[in-house]
């Protein structure tokens, strides 16, 4: 939201010594020793106007959420801009100044935004990689990434799964030859045109799937839909979503790796970091945190259970000691 000018040697300086502290975001700092906030850092963003977004699914707004919250403790007035549709949007949205910061994706930075279209299968390189083009190509800079990995992927109910003996998208692949009346398939509009979506899959895994088998669904209707089994057979999920193991649903096998790592971190501009930087030092702790297995509890209380994200963030950072 500013246009004040920078030092790029200090500001890279700056976002080297912030990748250090935590690796490929898991680190070291783990229970008590990483979390928490000290008085100095609870007030050292006094006098800060930040908007924060996030797109328009629960993991989003919970990670949302918990940015806003822990730019709060520390001092800063935070403008509630969550839930923005697609991700075009909510990037268009930090590119323009209309939010200064939000959660995006490692697989998500590296094909759609940077246009890349080879994924690098490990997650380190694939950050670093994002990193540091989208800092040197578009002035974004990527916080400490958590160890969460919410990677695209397709489930099938799963006595579903065990009737057409399918447990990889190889064997799906098959399917659309050998039984096409049963290859039918779930997905959202965003994936429907995406490089590292059904385009993508498609040609990877050689199926030529037909138009009437696929049905373009609202993200939080393909999970209900799929475990229906009328509509779709094979629904489009996230790796990450508590919903999968809620309606018990059988992941196919990406045994080709098509699908990139998808890490999340927080990405903001450059200037927006050097003017405060102590946003690295609030956020990064709280990624370190952010497991598959932490993800899919908080998303589940979101999808299943009809909690209020806002209020599902609070609890696990009180819980976890990083709001007092």
């Amino acid at each position: 939201m500013r246009n004040r000018p920078f030092a790029r040697l200090g500001l890279s300086m700056l976002v080297v010594g912030t990748f250090a502290l935590a690796g490929c975001g898991g680190g070291d700092e783990g229970g008590d020793e990483g979390a928490g906030t000290d008085d100095a850092a609870a007030s050292s963003l006094d006098g800060a106007s930040l908007a924060v977004g996030s797109k328009d699914f629960a993991e989003q707004i919970i990670l949302g959420q918990m940015a806003i919250q822990m730019l709060e403790q520390a001092g800063a007035s935070v403008d509630d801009n969550t839930n923005i549709v697609g991700s075009a949007n909510t990037r268009a949205a930090l590119e323009s100044g209309d939010i200064d910061l939000y959660w995006e994706y490692t697989g998500t930075g590296w094909i759609t935004y940077l246009g890349e279209t080879e994924p690098i299968a490990d997650p380190q390189e694939q950050f670093e990689a994002v990193r540091d083009a989208d800092l040197e190509q578009n002035g974004i800079v990527w916080l400490d990434p958590a160890p969460l990995n919410n990677t695209y992927a397709f489930a099938i109910r799963r006595e579903k799964a065990e009737e057409l003996g399918v447990e990889t998208l190889s064997d799906v692949a098959a399917l659309v030859e050998s039984n096409p009346a049963e290859a039918t398939f779930c997905i959202e509009s965003e994936f429907s045109t995406r490089d590292d979506g059904w385009p993508g899959l498609q040609e990877a895994y050689g199926m030529q799937v037909p138009e009437d088998n696929v049905a373009l669904l609202d993200t939080g209707l393909i999970y209900t839909e799929t475990d229906k089994g009328e509509t779709c057979n094979f629904g489009e999920v996230f790796a990450t979503d508590g919903r999968i193991s809620a309606l018990d649903l059988v992941v196919m096998t990406d045994d080709l790796s098509f699908f990139p790592v998808y890490q999340a971190a927080v990405t903001l501009k450059q200037e927006t970091l050097e003017e405060y930087p102590e946003i690295a030092d609030i956020m990064n702790p709280v990624a370190a945190e952010l497991t598959d297995e932490v993800m899919q509890s908080l998303n589940a209380q979101v999808d299943v259970d009809g909690e209020d994200p806002a209020d599902v963030a609070q609890a696990w950072l009180q819980e976890n000691g990083f709001l007092q």
